[in-house]
């Protein structure tokens, strides 16, 4: 149980790194990004869970969107960037110490 938790912290409840990553591939469209983390990562977070965390996101200045005919294009900022980055060192760093 204890591991199913960790990986639950670490999945879904961060969701924000996770789209941060897909974004920083390139601009894509909301409901591409469930599926590419799947894809990439290897879970599937809720569909209302995704978009939550993408108004967020978008709130915080971390990403842009704009609008393709009717459907809205996120990317990802400069700051956005820059949090991606911390909290991949972050880990990497965490993964060090704890090997």
């Amino acid at each position: 149980m204890p591991l199913e938790r960790l990986k639950a912290l670490n999945t879904t409840d961060c969701l924000w790194i996770y789209i941060l990553r897909i974004l920083k591939e390139g601009p894509t469209h909301a409901y591409t990004i469930r599926s590419e983390i799947r894809r990439s990562f290897g879970f599937e977070p809720g569909i209302m869970t995704a978009y939550k965390v993408l108004y967020q996101l978008h709130r915080k200045g971390l990403v842009t969107k704009t609008l393709e005919g009717r459907k809205k294009v996120y990317k990802i900022t400069p700051k956005g960037l820059s949090h991606l980055k911390q909290a991949s060192a972050f880990y990497s760093s965490l993964a060090k110490r704890l090997s």
